[in-house]
Parts: C-alpha cells; sequence; structure tokens
C-alpha cells in the first residue's frame, strides 16, 4: 500500500462491496474499525444512489482490542441476519481489520446460518478493488450457481430461443447502467434473449440460472473474466471477449453474438453518426491530433483502437493502473508502436503527459486535473470518475448509440477549446476584454474573472491566480537523442508559449526544447521561443 492524495483504486474490500451494492438479497458484514464505513460516501455521495450499500459494519474502536473482537463480530453477524433477512451473506475484513486476524470465515460457519454464507479471503496489501470486486463475483458465482448436471446437460437438445448473459457491470462502475441497456437492445435486435444480468440487479436465485444460457458476455473483464473463465471450465459456455466500444468493436462484437448463437448478424440496426463524421469535412479539422490515453485496460484497449481507426487520431501514449491486464495493454501497445505505461502513481502519468503534450488527454478523474493544470483538453473514458460522471440522462460508452455519446464527448473538448483560444486571443478587443460584461448578462453586468494567463491592467485578480504550471523535466534528464534538456521556462515565455492555438502548441514547445538543447540553452526565454520559432520555419 502507499500513501498518497489521489488513487486509482482503493483496497479490495470496496471491489468486494461494489459486487454486493449491486445485486439485491445480499448482505456483506465487514469486519473494520470506526472510519473505515467512508466507502458508503462512494455510492451515495458519487454514484447519487437512493439508499446506502447493503454493509454492516462491527466498527470497532482503540478500546475494544483489549476485549474479544471476535465475539463483537459475531454478535453484527446475527443482528445483520435478523435485520435484513439477506438470501445469502457475505462476509470479510477490511484492511485495517485484516491485521488482528480475527477470521471472519470461521466465526460465521460456527454461527450455522441457515443461508448461504461466502467467506471473501481478500489480501488487502498485495491487491486492489477491480482484483476485490472480481474475486467476489466469481466466490459468489461459486457457491451459487450450482444446478443439477444432468439439467445442464439435457438444455442443449432442447429447441429454444438462444439466450446470454451480460455479466460484469457493478456498482460505481463507469456508465454501467446505461451500457447494460444498450447492449440487451442489440441482442433483442439479434433476436436473442438474456438469461442473467450480473452481478447488477441480480439475486442469489439469478446466480444459479447461469448455466441456463447458451453463451456469456465478458462486458468488463476486470470484473467478469475470471467466473466467465470458471463457467467455460464448468458448464462448456462459450465467452464473447470483444468489447462493443466504438462502431468497428460494435460490429466486431454482432458478429462474434451472432455467431455463437447461430443468428444473422445483419439485423441488429447500425444507428451511429459516427461513420458519417469520419467522413466529413468536419473530421479534418481534427485528424491526426495526438492523443495520450489512461484508464482501466478494457476502456484504454478500446479507446486507442477507436481513436486512431475512427477519429483519425494519433496515439501517442497508452497506459492503464490494473497490473493485472498488463499483457492485454502491452499487446495493444505494440500496435501503435508505443511503449505501454503500466502504473498506479499518477505522478508517472502527469511526467508521461507533460513530456508528451498530447492536443487531447483520454483518462480518468486524475487525468482531467493534470489536464487541466497543463492546460489540455481531456475527455473521461475510465473510473475511477467523480459525480459528474454519473448523468441522469442516458449516456451509455458501449454500442452504436455508445459510439454516438463518444464522439460527442471526445470531440466537445477540442472543438470548446479552440472556441476558448479564440476568445483568448481577442481579449484586447472591447467586446471580449475582462472590463466588458458577459454578453448574456446585459451591458450593466459585473465584469467577468479573468482566465488568461497574465495579468491585465486594470485587473483585481492577483498574479498568484493567473500564474501557469511550469514544466520542469527532472534533473539531468535527457530526450530521446540523449541531449540535456533545459531546465525551464521563463513566465515570459510561457504566457506567449499560450497564445499559440491549443492543437500546435504542443509541437511549438517541443521543437522550442529541442532547438534550446541543440544550443545548450539552459532556461528558455521569450527570445528563445522566437528563435526556435524562425529556425523551424526555414
Amino acid at each position: 500500500m502507499q500513501l498518497t492524495v489521489w488513487t486509482y483504486e482503493g483496497p479490495p474490500h470496496v471491489g468486494a462491496m461494489r459486487i454486493a451494492t449491486a445485486m439485491e438479497g445480499v448482505h456483506y458484514v465487514l469486519h473494520a474499525p470506526q472510519g473505515d464505513t467512508y466507502a458508503d460516501l462512494l455510492f451515495t455521495m458519487i454514484e447519487r444512489r437512493g439508499k446506502r450499500p447493503p454493509v454492516t459494519y462491527t466498527t470497532f474502536q482503540a478500546r475494544d482490542l483489549g476485549k474479544d473482537t471476535a465475539a463483537l463480530f459475531q454478535t453484527a453477524v446475527s443482528e445483520a441476519v435478523d435485520r435484513f433477512a439477506p438470501q445469502a451473506l457475505l462476509v470479510g475484513a477490511s484492511c485495517t481489520a485484516e491485521l488482528i486476524q480475527d477470521d471472519p470465515s470461521g466465526l460465521a460457519s460456527a454461527l450455522r446460518l441457515p443461508i448461504p454464507v461466502i467467506a471473501l479471503e481478500l489480501p488487502s496489501y498485495q491487491r486492489k478493488e477491480n482484483w476485490g470486486a472480481a474475486e467476489t463475483f466469481y466466490q459468489l458465482v461459486r457457491a451459487l450457481c450450482t444446478p443439477a448436471k444432468a439439467e445442464a446437460e439435457s438444455r442443449k437438445d432442447r429447441p429454444h430461443t438462444p439466450t446470454a448473459n451480460i455479466l460484469g457491470p457493478t456498482a460505481l462502475g463507469f456508465r454501467h447502467r446505461d451500457d447494460v441497456v444498450e447492449i440487451t437492445r442489440l441482442l433483442e435486435t439479434l433476436g436473442i434473449g438474456v438469461n442473467v444480468v450480473a452481478p447488477l440487479g441480480a439475486t442469489p436465485a439469478d446466480l444459479a440460472r447461469l448455466p441456463d444460457a447458451d453463451f456469456n458476455i465478458s462486458l468488463y473483464p476486470e470484473i467478469a473474466d475470471t467466473a466467465c473463465r470458471w463457467l467455460e471450465r464448468t458448464y462448456g459456455q462459450k465467452t464473447v471477449r470483444t468489447v462493443p466500444i466504438g462502431h468497428g468493436a460494435t460490429r466486431d462484437f454482432i458478429a462474434e453474438v451472432a455467431a455463437l448463437a447461430g443468428v444473422d448478424p445483419s439485423a441488429a440496426l447500425d444507428t451511429s453518426r459516427l461513420p458519417w463524421w469520419s467522413r466529413s469535412v468536419d473530421s479534418t479539422y481534427l485528424t491526426g491530433k495526438r492523443v495520450f490515453i489512461f484508464g482501466d485496460a478494457t476502456h484504454a484497449v478500446a479507446a486507442a483502437r477507436l481513436a486512431r481507426d475512427e477519429f483519425g487520431f494519433e496515439v501517442v501514449g497508452l497506459g492503464c493502473y490494473n497490473r493485472e491486464f498488463a499483457r492485454e495493454i502491452r499487446t495493444a501497445a505494440q500496435l501503435y508502436g508505443l511503449e505501454p505505461l503500466i502504473t498506479d502513481d499518477y505522478l508517472e502519468v502527469e511526467e508521461a503527459i507533460a513530456k508528451l503534450q498530447p492536443e487531447l488527454v483520454l483518462g480518468t478523474q486524475m487525468e482531467r486535473h493534470i489536464a487541466k493544470r497543463l492546460r489540455i483538453p481531456c475527455a473521461v473514458i475510465s473510473a475511477p470518475v467523480h459525480v459528474q460522471d454519473f448523468p441522469a440522462r442516458y449516456s451509455p460508452q458501449m454500442g452504436f448509440e455508445g459510439a454516438n455519446v463518444l464522439f460527442d464527448t471526445w470531440v466537445h473538448p477540442l472543438v470548446m477549446g479552440l472556441e476558448e483560444h479564440l476568445l483568448t486571443m481577442f481579449r484586447d478587443d472591447f467586446e471580449f476584454s475582462d472590463q466588458a460584461g458577459a454578453s448574456h448578462l446585459g451591458h450593466g453586468a459585473a465584469p467577468a474573472a479573468t482566465r488568461h494567463p497574465g495579468p491585465v491592467p486594470g485587473s483585481t485578480v492577483p498574479q498568484a491566480d493567473v500564474q501557469v504550471a511550469e514544466w520542469a523535466p527532472a534533473q539531468g534528464r535527457g530526450d530521446e537523442d540523449g541531449m540535456a534538456q533545459p531546465r525551464g521556462w521563463s513566465p515570459e515565455a510561457e504566457r506567449e508559449l499560450l497564445k499559440i492555438p491549443f492543437f500546435v502548441r504542443g509541437k511549438a514547445r517541443r521543437n522550442t526544447e529541442r532547438y534550446a538543447a541543440e544550443h545548450g540553452i539552459a532556461a528558455i526565454t521569450l527570445d528563445t521561443l522566437y528563435d526556435a520559432k524562425a529556425h523551424y520555419a526555414r
């Protein structure tokens, strides 16, 4: 574990909470000290759920450590079963309670409860949230999915409508709710029924019906892959592993599903506007834009394919934070000639973005903050996310409608960034200056707060509020050619650089730094910027 300001994943018991919260009829008793109940806020505040997670905490305190904390746990289990009457019970310990080694599994078994009890062994100091969610779902499936073998064999010979299980969507997932709706519609269009969606909205009884489906769809491999592999080994169910993010991937997904179900794939209607945009004149404004992609492996790999093949972007950086899927991200990075960035340290991600200076960042809420500080447009494509990424509207990432949403989400930061740059360019004009009120508030409106990178004469905004972030590479670091890099930029040079349109600003920065390195210039000034411009204009 690492003490940090930001983290891409919580401890594994938070992943278990995501499964319990997603399901119905499941309760989770967590042996945890007072203070670990912070996890409730993830669901009630960020995801804006109408009810708190189905989790009971033992909430022992320091004074309880000299007493029998095992009895405290058993009391909490008994009271939770009496009060909530769950169909299945999860028991486990948080990262802190793990240290006192009270054995929740043995303690719960000793109570001889009349419902299934699934004990979770989640090593908090070796694993993280997504792994905890996958392990919890796998343990639930393995414990509850036990139909008679004869029935499982006989269903193969019965004529019936092909059905599929949609596996992987959880609570606190990035657009999982809407993705399930979109994929369900696609399957219905193909004449394929949905047997079970799990864990989102499923009950323990639903998990017992998983073998009744003809095949499984691993919608989110980080959560569903382990369970899908077990179902494949145990019941011989095939798994669809194509993730339908983007127009091309959705067509591949439909083809794979149709082949397993034995249906005609042409029945699925293509309603995406993304192919139209790719052929339009508008797309030429953004073709070749350099994009940096970081998130969970599933969304990052899908975004890279979509960015290159359907938007015409150049992928200059690709990475993920979940090391369990490092092989997948390395395989994808080879397609773009890149060295993948596999890390859960946001400072390494920030350093990579600052070095590459892309025109667009596609990432998590952490990359949103990083890109804002570096003045680079950004769109969120992956968890972890904040409250604004749980919109009330229908906003899937998957399927043809998801391709439409991605088209809007990725293009708008670039277009709005251009508009903001134009406003900055004409800031001295009487109509756009900071001393003129916002146009929609009328002529008597108070002046808008300044947002440009330098002070305006007469402005009341302190200099500290308009400072830009300085770029300062690590001491003694060289570029790819082995040349020593300049130590930094002067404030005047930084302000002049920000006058250059954002979509070529990265190139201007790189050219200037290369020029400075070649000429042994330690600090880049305004003159260095102009000299570099003249040098590369020849």
